[in-house]
């Protein structure tokens, strides 16, 4: 299995355009791209599924151990 880096393409798109409610990536392990954008459009918020098939909405990367070091998640409840 693989590690895919999913992400909106543009995150003022009509998906995303509510900002509630919606998933704005996911870190997902699956054997190919088809198997990652599977998984991600399961747990897809008001966003859709459809936002996570399809390659004009969403991007879809192998994250591999190259490159500089970087964050590859965060995770905040940010306080009201």
């Amino acid at each position: 299995m693989k590690l895919w880096l999913l992400r909106p393409k543009d995150e003022g798109a009509l998906e995303w355009k509510t900002w509630h409610n919606c998933m704005f990536g996911f870190v997902v392990c699956g054997q190919d791209e088809r198997a990652a954008r599977m998984e991600a459009a399961k747990l897809a918020g008001d966003e859709g599924p459809g936002a996570w098939l399809e390659r004009p909405s969403s991007s879809c990367v192998e994250l591999t151990a190259d490159g500089p070091a970087r964050v590859i998640m965060s995770d905040r409840n940010r306080a009201q």
